[in-house]
C-alpha cells in the first residue's frame, strides 16, 4: 500500500492546478483521474487567457504533461470508489482493488448533469446545447436562440442571454410560470415565449438546426441555453461526511476546506461559475492553502 502527502481525486483543470501546487512544494502526490470531464464533448475552450478557442482536450493533456515533471506527483487512471478516515488520514480503494493513504485529500471531482428527457438534448450538450453565455456566446451572436427554462429562473436567464443576439426565444416546455409583469418586460424586448413541450433537437452530430414540440411545430435555432438539475460526480465526500450546500455544492471556506478536517475540494463541485479559468484558480489556491496547513501543522 503507497502512501502520500496528499491524494487528489479528479485529474481534471481544478484536480490538476492544485497538483502542480503541491508539487512545487515538494509534496508527495497521487492524482486518480477516471478521465470523465463533464466538457469532454465541448469543441472549444473559451474566456480564458492565453489558452482561447484551444479544444479543452488539449488543454488537460498539456497540464498533465506539465504537471507530470514534477518528480513527486504520481498519477492512476481509476475511479475511487471507497474512501475512509485512518489514525493518520485517509485510505482510498480504486475499482481495481488498489488502496491508497495519504495524511490529506483534495475532491476535484465535478458534477455530473442530469439531462431531460428530449430526444438529442444529451448529444447536443457541450455542442450547441449550452450552460454559459460567457464560453460560447461569441461564437454564436445574433444567431437564432432558445433558452430552456420557466419562471424566475427562465426570465431571468433570458434577459442575461439577449445581450448576445436580438433573435431569441424562451422556450417553457409547458405552461408558464411566469408573472405578468416578467412576460410583458420580455414582449418588450421582443423575446418570444413558446409554451409548447419539446419533442426533440434535430442536429447534426450535436449542431442544432431545429427544436421540434409535441405539436410538430418546428423552430429553427442555432443554440439553446439550459440550466439543468446536476449532482455530485463523486458521493465519497459524503460517504466521509462533508456537508453540502442548499444547492448541492460541497461546502467549503475560502481557502476550500470542506467542514471535514484534512480535505479540501475545489472546482465544479463546490462553485457554480462553470469556467476553466476559475477551476484552475481555485485549485491553485487549494494546493497552495493546503500546503500551508501541513507546513503549520508540522511546526506546531
Amino acid at each position: 500500500m503507497k502512501n502520500f502527502d496528499v491524494i487528489i481525486i479528479g485529474g481534471s483543470y481544478a484536480g490538476l492546478s492544485a497538483a502542480m501546487a503541491l508539487g512545487r512544494a515538494l509534496r508527495n502526490v497521487l492524482v486518480i483521474d477516471s478521465k470523465n470531464p463533464c466538457n469532454k464533448q465541448t469543441p472549444y475552450a473559451h474566456n480564458f487567457l492565453t489558452q482561447d478557442g484551444r479544444p479543452p482536450a488539449e488543454l488537460r493533456a498539456l497540464a498533465k504533461e506539465q504537471v507530470a515533471r514534477y518528480d513527486t506527483i504520481q498519477f492512476f487512471d481509476g475511479t475511487a470508489t471507497t474512501a475512509g478516515k485512518t489514525e493518520t488520514g485517509f485510505e482510498i480503494r480504486v475499482a481495481s482493488g488498489e488502496t491508497f493513504r495519504a495524511n490529506k485529500l483534495v475532491f476535484a471531482t465535478g458534477i455530473r448533469d442530469l439531462h431531460p428527457n428530449i430526444e438529442g438534448f444529451a448529444e447536443c450538450w457541450g455542442i450547441s446545447v449550452l450552460h454559459c453565455p460567457y464560453c460560447h456566446g461569441y461564437e454564436i451572436a445574433n444567431e437564432p436562440t432558445g433558452v430552456l427554462g420557466n419562471g424566475d429562473d427562465g426570465f431571468e436567464y433570458s434577459m442575461l442571454i439577449s445581450n448576445w443576439t436580438n433573435d431569441l426565444t424562451l422556450f417553457t416546455n409547458g405552461p408558464s410560470t411566469l408573472t405578468f409583469s416578467q412576460a410583458s418586460q420580455l414582449c418588450k424586448h421582443s423575446i418570444k415565449i413558446v409554451e409548447t413541450c419539446l419533442d426533440k433537437l434535430e442536429h447534426t452530430n450535436g449542431h442544432l438546426s431545429n427544436i421540434m414540440m409535441k405539436d410538430g411545430y418546428l423552430h429553427s435555432q442555432t443554440a439553446l441555453y439550459a440550466r439543468i438539475p446536476f449532482e455530485q460526480h463523486c458521493q465519497l465526500p459524503a460517504t466521509l461526511g462533508c456537508e453540502l450546500t442548499g444547492e448541492s455544492y460541497i461546502k467549503t471556506d475560502a481557502m476550500y476546506k470542506t467542514t471535514i478536517a484534512g480535505i479540501y475540494a475545489c472546482g465544479d463541485s463546490v462553485s457554480c461559475i462553470r469556467t476553466i479559468a476559475n477551476a484552475v484558480a481555485m485549485g491553485t489556491i487549494t494546493g497552495m492553502m493546503l500546503n500551508k496547513e501541513m507546513i503549520m501543522e508540522t511546526l506546531s
